[in-house]
């Protein structure tokens, strides 16, 4: 246990060298933070929750699903020996009322709300296959942290996120209490997955790379920069085609090797804390605290955009253009990238102003 609680620290506090992890000016010495995970039963939910409860900047962690044995994963958890009390809240999915009473019961006084619920892709399936279900999951969560906790940082991870955080954005704005600064699609999995995959290539340690991705979270609209890699690496032509087809297809490499058994969970845990963890350094007063997020932005001509973000004490403090794109990256954007993203944006958009 105390491996695994050190092992959570040392994320948490970051390293020198990674984006995410870099270890800016101290923040607020002992600044703590509530959060809760809504889906905490799931795939993702359970060992997202786990690393949460064993990071120092945690004091309070609530699980929240419509099924029963989320109970027992809050109980599961509050048995290791981190500091941090955790709790369970049971809703039930024959019964919204049931579950609209215990989602608002766990959101009570969170400064942070991670959001891994719905349903997971499937072999055959894409993230738009899963729209309809998960369209309406988020809708419904997000309706409660706007009547609950309108102030909390919001991290979207239920897919397809192109999609998922306009629709959260269209519902904050119908209650009265959005602020683009706090809400933020977790594109976290696709630095990652583009920090080892290049590492691989370039024989690299992947704790000591960092590769940015912009545009969206999901296929094509996915695009590694991979003539900015940090330190420089040398990638051939072919390289970088491979390793850009690779990173925007590495969920469905995880479908098809779980043969019908799941989609990817524990790497987007992962992912998920990571960005969490970050997100509650730049909170505490950290200085620097630089992620790639999928957040509502200017920097392109398209509203919702995932690049850099300078994260702060009020969540977004600035969303960091990016430059000197290589040519094959400047086509991606122009013919792929941006038409994929409108068409994913307007799809959240029009779900939100038609059916809530």
């Amino acid at each position: 246990a105390a491996a695994v609680a050190a092992a959570a620290a040392a994320a948490a506090t970051g390293g020198e060298s990674k984006m995410g992890g870099q270890a800016g000016k101290e923040g607020k010495e002992g600044a703590r933070f509530n959060v809760a995970v809504l889906g905490a039963a799931g795939g993702i939910g359970q060992p997202l929750s786990l690393l949460l409860a064993t990071s120092p900047l945690c004091a309070r962690l609530h699980t929240y699903d419509v099924v029963p044995v989320v109970n027992g994963v809050g109980v599961d958890i509050s048995h290791i020996d981190s500091n941090c009390v955790v709790e369970g809240f049971a809703g039930d999915f024959k019964d919204k009322e049931v579950s609209k009473q215990a989602l608002y019961k766990a959101l009570e006084g969170m400064d942070v709300v991670v959001i891994p619920a719905g349903v997971p892709r499937k072999p055959g399936m894409t993230r738009d296959d899963l729209f309809n279900i998960n369209a309406g999951i988020v809708a419904e969560l997000i309706e409660g942290v706007a009547d609950v906790c309108p102030k909390a940082m919001v991290c979207i991870i239920s897919n397809p996120v192109n999609s998922t955080v306009p629709i959260a954005a269209e519902v904050l704005k119908r209650k009265g209490c959005y602020d683009p600064k706090r809400l933020f699609g977790v594109s976290t999995l696709d630095i990652v997955r583009a920090n080892k995959f290049v590492a691989e290539k370039a024989q690299m340690d992947p704790t000591k790379i960092n590769v940015f991705c912009i545009g969206g979270h999901s296929g094509k609209t996915i695009l590694p920069i991979l003539s900015q890699v940090e330190p420089k690496v040398s990638l051939s032509e072919e390289d970088i085609v491979a390793l850009t087809d690779r990173i925007q297809n590495a969920g469905t490499e995880v479908v098809d090797a779980k043969a019908g058994g799941g989609s990817a969970t524990l790497s987007m845990a992962y992912a998920g804390f990571r960005f969490a963890s970050s997100l509650m350094r730049a909170m505490s007063g950290e200085k620097d605290v630089i992620e790639c997020s999928y957040v509502p932005s200017s920097i392109t001509d398209v509203p919702f955009f995932a690049s850099k973000v300078r994260l702060g004490p009020n969540g977004a403090e600035e969303v960091i253009p990016f430059e000197n794109l290589s040519e094959f990256e400047k086509d991606k954007l122009e013919k792929e990238v941006k038409d994929d993203l409108r068409s994913a944006i307007t799809k959240g958009v029009e779900f939100a102003t038609s059916s809530l």
